[in-house]
């Protein structure tokens, strides 16, 4: 019968064995390596920046940055706030009833990483196989059986029009609004198109930030909305001083930009002047991904910060290379590249748009590529809080094939039991008592596995909690990666909370990736 032992220190230390006849064990760490770094020596992990795959911050030449949720950090909540006020109202105007705007909407619901079926109202969350193991109609859970029915009897294609893809953390009030709306109208009785109304939620929002409304929101409150990273300038400053060319790349338009840029780094290092001097270049309205793609050719429109009114017709293409100081617009990879001597390998790009920053160019480029995954303080203080549970479930996963095994044997030994013939010498009542004994065996190990199971479910539940009440961690889901992890696993060479994060490192790092490991390695 297997026992289960408390978490203590001790089984939270891994041994190692030393060859030789006394086979002696010793604890790691190993004597001679420090056993609890001295206070300020270890880098806290919420200021970490880890890797997917070896980078060597020596060879990069060039590092380059988005501005919206990597260089400007929002306030995740006052702005969700914001954009879904701003798509209820619109949605009210296009003959929605009134009544939307009494709701409560909880901005808290969406994560990104999250699919919309837009046929039929839901919200799901996939694993890295493309399977869906959790879902919201609305805004009312789905029970495991129907969403078996729904998507697990076919092939999911996220990529087709049934779907649309959570990614940003722009869109999570469009997942706010969507979900709302779906659980109101159903509850007053409405008959509606659920893809219709996505679809209305989606131009909602979308005229919210064409006709400027989101930016003069923005612009007008810029403390309430961002947060200053007073990190930020050194961390610039010590990649340039350490001979790094750095860049902005940013979808954002000149005035906006400037506005953002002015705020985070207006009051930074005495030295630089105006914003534009922490760069060596700086491109605004680049379109991306487009702008990664490789065939394209569209130029530089150059203008100057001084210049507020000038149209783009007005504007000029640089003939020569791209100057500090001066702002661009448009442009493409290819121009960049050839425009500043750039090889791909020696740029390192950094963003938090998992598709428009760092699966293109990953994809279309020989870049490296940083993700900033602002949910990363999130997620830690998770993993932090839920140490103790995460131990107990890792314990009950290893005793479950420990008990299959047992079960097996005492199944075999039944079954090898009743094949036995009076004959083979056997008595009938020794025969009988054999198997009870396995049979007693096997009811005692079935019963175990059941209250293992149950056990294990119950630590599920309470551990996805800890990362967020409705759909658990961001980066993982059951016992591997979410779809949303998969892609920062396999896009981002580096990821961490912000910016800044790199300001703890030497500009020369070496971030090594951790070792893979194989089910059959474990």
């Amino acid at each position: 019968m297997l026992r289960f032992c408390g978490v203590t220190d001790e089984t939270r230390q891994s041994t190692v064995s030393l060859p030789g006849p006394e086979r002696e064990q010793l604890s790691l760490p190993l004597p001679g390596l420090i056993d609890r770094p001295p206070h300020g020596l270890s880098i806290p992990k919420r200021n970490r920046v880890y890797a997917n795959r070896n980078l060597r911050m020596a060879k990069i030449e060039w590092i380059g940055f988005d501005m919206d949720y990597t260089l400007a950090i929002y306030r995740q909540q006052a702005m969700d706030d914001l954009q879904v006020r701003l798509t209820v109202e619109r949605l009210v105007q296009r003959g929605y009833p009134a009544s939307l705007k009494e709701l409560t909407f909880d901005t808290n619901f969406p994560i990104r990483g999250l699919l919309i079926d837009k046929k039929l109202g839901n919200v799901l969350k996939m694993d890295r196989h493309k399977v869906v193991n959790q879902g919201f109609h609305g805004m009312k859970p789905i029970d495991n059986e129907k969403l078996h029915k729904l998507y697990g009897e076919e092939k999911i294609h996220p990529e087709s029009k049934r779907f649309h893809w959570i990614d940003t953390l722009f869109a999570l009030s469009e997942v706010t609004s969507y979900a709302a709306a779906v659980t109101a109208l159903e509850d007053l009785g409405e008959t509606f198109d659920p893809n219709q109304l996505f679809l209305d939620v989606r131009a909602a929002i979308d005229f919210a930030h064409a006709d400027g409304t989101v930016y003069k929101n923005v612009t007008a409150n810029l403390p309430k909305y961002i947060e200053r990273d007073g990190e930020l300038p050194h961390t610039l400053h010590k990649l340039r001083s350490a001979g790094k060319r750095l860049f902005v790349l940013t979808n954002s338009p000149y005035h906006y930009t400037n506005t953002l840029m002015n705020f985070l780094l207006g009051e930074g290092e005495e030295r630089y002047g105006h914003w534009t001097q922490y760069f060596d270049v700086v491109v605004c309205s680049s379109k991306k991904p487009g702008w990664f793609q490789p065939r394209s050719t569209t130029p530089f429109l150059r203008r100057t910060p001084d210049l507020d009114d000038i149209s783009p017709a007005e504007m000029e293409a640089p003939k020569g290379p791209l100057e500090r100081g001066v702002i661009y617009e448009g442009g493409c990879l290819s121009l960049f590249e050839e425009k500043n001597g750039i090889m791909g390998p020696n740029v390192l790009y950094i963003g938090d748009h998992i598709y428009g920053d760092i699966l293109r160019s990953k994809k279309d480029s020989t870049w490296r590529t940083g993700l900033v995954v602002q949910e990363l303080d999130q997620e830690l203080a998770a993993l932090e809080t839920s140490d103790d549970l995460r131990i107990r479930r890792r314990q009950l996963a290893e005793a479950r094939p420990l008990y299959e095994d047992e079960l097996r044997y005492y199944a075999a030994k039944y079954k090898e039991v009743a094949r036995e013939k009076k004959t083979n010498g056997a008595p009938v009542d020794q025969q009988k008592l054999q198997k009870a004994r396995a049979q007693g065996h096997i009811e005692r190990i079935r019963t175990e596995l059941t209250k293992l199971e149950h056990e294990y479910q119950d630590l599920d539940i309470r551990i996805n909690h800890t990362f967020h009440p409705y759909w658990g961690s961001l980066l993982k889901e059951m016992n591997g990666l979410s779809i949303f992890g998969q892609q920062v696993d396999q896009y981002a060479d580096i990821y961490m909370r912000r910016v800044s994060c790199l300001g703890a490192y030497s500009p020369t790092q070496f971030f090594r990736s951790p070792h893979d490991l194989m089910p059959h390695e474990i």
